[in-house]
């Protein structure tokens, strides 16, 4: 059984769009064989390497590079008949399966709305600020997919986690508010964040590079805030974070 593309169906939900307003957006911009079934076979994980075509659809809809959408791209050969999605070569499947089947931990369920906080110290400016955005987590086995919602700062954030017992490790990517000091400058790197045993709160730090090739850190937390993921507590939380009732990181 393939697995589910939760960091689509994150990215998706993230922006209070179901399966059909996708497809409609898809339709809107010209890749006309868009439609519900087609995002149900990505979501499901059946095709895991869109037509090009639809790579390009999906990134100008979702504002996301195609890679951050659980998309592995492929060559793909002219078909002759209008270009269909491809599959995966077999020895992709192959590993794929293979990953799937290996036994995981149940890690417990971490799928809900989180608010996001972390900290970091602009050497340009020499002070330490901190950003905050409500995020929907995803969970599939023990991998966690981060996306934030949109409203709920100019920056996106995205993180793909693996959960290991009481500890969850992985990688970030932040989209800088296109207007703001960093002028929407792409910054990425890595994160381990330490599970409190009740799971309402993931705690650790963030690595990543700087402008001038060095390497900073900081602390990085999440709350829960809901455990649903309907579009109904999405669209509550799609609002920037009332920070005066949260406290400091540390």
């Amino acid at each position: 059984m393939a697995a589910p593309n939760t960091a689509l169906r994150a990215a998706r939900m993230g922006r209070l769009m179901s399966q059909d307003d996708l497809a409609r957006a898809l339709r809107e911009i010209g890749c006309t064989s868009a439609n519900k079934r087609l995002v149900q076979r990505w979501e499901s994980g059946i095709t895991r390497t869109p037509h090009p075509s639809h790579a390009s659809a999906l990134q100008r809809v979702l504002g996301m590079p195609i890679e951050h959408l659980g998309f592995v791209m492929a060559h793909v050969a002219d078909d002759g008949r209008g270009g269909h999605d491809v599959q995966l070569p077999q020895s992709a499947q192959v590993r794929s399966a293979a990953t799937a089947s290996r036994p995981r931990p149940n890690p417990g369920n971490y799928s809900g709305i989180w608010l996001s906080h972390y900290e970091y110290y602009s050497s340009g400016r020499q002070e330490t600020f901190s950003t905050g955005h409500y995020v929907v987590i995803l969970q599939h086995g023990d991998h966690l997919t981060v996306r934030s919602l949109p409203g709920s700062a100019p920056s996106t954030v995205a993180m793909e986690l693996d959960v290991d017992g009481g500890v969850a490790t992985g990688t970030w990517t932040e989209d800088t508010n296109p207007n703001g000091y960093y002028r929407g400058t792409r910054y990425s790197g890595a994160i381990q964040l330490l599970i409190e045993p009740t799971g309402h709160r993931l705690v650790g730090k963030w690595i990543g590079y700087g402008k001038n090739f060095d390497i900073n850190s900081g602390p990085w937390e999440f709350v829960l805030q809901d455990a649903s993921t309907s579009k109904a507590t999405i669209e509550a939380y799609d609002h920037p974070p009332d920070f005066d009732h949260v406290p400091p990181l540390g």
